[in-house]
């Protein structure tokens, strides 16, 4: 059949086949125009019907130029994630374009990506015996880097969107049972900064809220012992080594530069729901009152000068606590007292689950640990419910007796 569309395309003296194609109108009100060149006729009729088939269902095209995945990538990544995550956050997305998406797309036009890309990059990760978990996050990379593409006007279709995420088995929440609860913190109440351990195992701090909590911070009191309050406003981060030598030195990690920079620790401050306030339970107070005393005395018996940067847990010369050395401390914490080993992190699910047994409500929960999302927090009724069930047992067997068979 005949084309019938307009407009059509006429050659140059180029010998090439041109057409203009109005799609908007500019802010000065004049017609927005792409030009499609091609060899023949047809290919450059066809280009101008699939530019109008584009801005008829989608109702936009493109801005004009021919920006690659890894192009977009590199912009959002250098100038607009740093806006929401840190250092560290950014160089792990930095790895998974790297490793999972640039090797076979990175060169692709971005208006160009479809939805089947994105599926033969995650059956790519699965046959490499990456968990669905990893797959999971390289698919919110790509849909959150997207969208603003999107918002942006350099594709006219969120693709990630389009496709149902790598699906992910909630794993089951472990939490450290009550009796060993007593002899860690029994083992923490005689070392030096004790009041961390009891204080994350009652509020849920992460490991970097717990050694970042500070005194105070340009006039304001963080950790406010009289009204007692905690404000959960900062967290302690390792800084990522970056290249000194401007990418020449021909090594992959940053840290292995022989000119690099950064490294270190420093101060984060905490976003979204993970930044809030919670009250000190009343019977921790008297250990950070005496905790405070012993490191004032610290402060005054130290021949040097003490670092200015108001930790409430530091080491015995005042420099703050290298997560390292921290976790180092857990783990002989647990020898000393026989528990298992079990990862840091289970003190925060400990405090979940444990505020849940009792009954406290889902959304306080919530807040007390900063969960951003309120299904983060309902992985913990589980263990919530069994513990609620030991609890029930135990009552049963003191006022029944044992059950008979």
């Amino acid at each position: 059949m005949a084309r019938r569309r307009r407009p059509v395309a006429r050659q140059g003296r180029d010998g090439y086949w041109h057409v203009w194609v109005t799609v908007g109108t500019k802010p000065n009100g004049r017609p927005e125009q792409r030009h499609i060149s091609r060899a023949t006729r047809a290919e450059a009729e066809e280009a101008a019907d699939e530019l109008l088939d584009q801005l008829r269902t989608a109702g936009a095209v493109p801005k004009a130029g021919r920006l690659t995945v890894q192009q977009w990538m590199d912009i959002y990544l250098d100038t607009i994630a740093p806006r929401r995550c840190n250092p560290s956050t950014v160089y792990d997305y930095r790895s998974k374009m790297r490793n999972w998406v640039y090797p076979e797309h990175g060169a692709r036009r971005l208006d160009k990506l479809t939805p089947e890309h994105l599926d033969a990059i995650y059956t790519a990760m699965a046959r490499a015996g990456k968990a669905p978990s990893h797959q999971l996050k390289v698919h919110r990379i790509l849909s959150r880097a997207l969208e603003v593409a999107l918002r942006r006007g350099h594709v006219v279709r969120n693709v990630a969107k389009l496709i149902d995420p790598p699906s992910v088995d909630p794993a089951k929440v472990e939490a450290l049972a009550e009796p060993y609860v007593r002899r860690v913190l029994d083992v923490a109440r005689r070392r030096r900064n004790g009041v961390r351990w009891s204080v994350a195992f009652a509020l849920g701090l992460r490991q970097g809220e717990a050694i970042g909590l500070r005194w105070e911070h340009d006039g304001q009191t963080l950790v406010d012992l009289d009204a007692g309050v905690i404000h959960v406003w900062w967290q302690l981060r390792r800084r990522i080594y970056e290249h000194g030598c401007g990418g020449t030195c021909g090594r992959k990690r940053a840290a292995e530069c022989p000119k690099r920079s950064g490294g270190g620790l420093m101060f984060v401050r905490t976003k979204g729901k993970s930044r809030r306030s919670v009250p000190i339970p009343p019977q921790l107070l008297p250990a950070f009152r005496e905790h405070r005393r012993a490191q004032r005395k610290e402060r005054l018996r130290h021949p040097g000068p003490w670092p200015d940067h108001n930790a409430v847990f530091t080491t015995e010369d005042g420099r703050l606590i290298d997560p390292r050395d921290d976790y180092d401390e857990w783990v002989s914490i647990l020898q000393e007292a026989g528990v298992p080993h079990k990862k840091l992190h289970i003190m925060r699910h400990s405090a979940a689950t444990m505020l849940l047994a009792q009954g406290v409500d889902i959304r306080v929960v919530q807040e007390v640990l900063g969960h951003r999302d309120i299904r983060t927090t309902q992985g913990y009724t589980q263990g919530a419910r069994e513990l609620m069930a030991e609890a029930v047992t135990r009552l049963g067997g003191h006022l029944f007796g044992q059950v008979r068979a």
